[in-house]
């Protein structure tokens, strides 16, 4: 269980990363590069919902059992 919270995190942080990747190359102008970024932070962020909801869910059938 503790894994999956762990597994969690570590995309939450790629995800930050990423976001903070777009925001730099968007203050410089290069939007290509930005949109990159902020579409792979975007991915990323969203697979990192799905691994801490189920790691949640998880952990809730656990305590109920």
């Amino acid at each position: 269980m503790h894994q999956e919270h762990r597994e969690a995190a570590e995309q939450h942080g790629l995800a930050a990363h990423a976001h903070r990747t777009a925001a730099e190359h968007n203050e410089k102008g290069d939007l290509t590069d930005a949109g990159y970024h902020a579409d792979r932070a975007m991915e990323l962020s969203d697979h990192a919902y799905r691994l801490a909801k189920e790691a949640h869910n998880k952990s809730a059938r656990t305590e109920s059992l």
